[in-house]
């Protein structure tokens, strides 16, 4: 099985740039064996989505940048084969935009898609990341990063377990 970290960012508002917390999970093996959160001050000081993810300004105000934060998670993406997230196209802006602003270079692997996934290798619909977590059984906090991440991961696992259960029958 391929080594993957899962990503997934909440943002303070509209802005790609406005990471406000970041959830890693690093898979090894099949495994899941290291995990990160971390808050992160936007560039803003207006969260428009305190709603959706409980974060207010109070709680990011003195929580380092991205430029700060990045070199403590940079390590999450040396030996991986590639980055997976639950609606990548969001989290990889979130992630370019982030570095772009902070003047750092990206990680070079690509993103996997577990949305697109769900659908393809699981066969689910709707494939929002609630939904299939209660189809896989997966513990959810929606909308917090670290759960999110942890649950993109497990969905990761349980898709590449699909496929090598169908490159055996097929082999067979």
């Amino acid at each position: 099985m391929p080594a993957f970290t899962a990503i997934d960012f909440e943002t303070a508002d509209h802005g790609r740039d406005s990471a406000c917390a970041v959830g890693l999970a690093r898979v090894e093996n099949g495994k899941l064996v290291r995990t990160a959160y971390r808050l992160i001050r936007p560039p803003r000081p207006e969260i428009l989505f305190t709603y959706i993810h409980d974060i207010a300004w109070e709680h990011v105000a003195g929580e380092p940048d991205f430029a700060g934060v990045w070199p403590g998670l940079a390590d999450f993406f040396e030996g991986i084969d590639f980055i997976a997230a639950h609606n990548a196209p969001f989290d990889r802006g979130v992630l370019y935009a982030c570095c772009a602003a902070a003047g750092l270079q990206p990680p070079p692997q690509p993103f996997t898609c577990t949305v697109q996934l769900a659908r393809k290798e699981l066969l689910l619909k709707p494939a929002t990341l609630s939904h299939v977590c209660h189809h896989l059984s997966i513990p959810l906090k929606h909308h917090n990063a670290l759960s999110d991440a942890e649950a993109c991961a497990k969905i990761m696992i349980t898709v590449e377990q699909v496929r090598a259960e169908k490159a055996a029958a097929g082999a067979t």
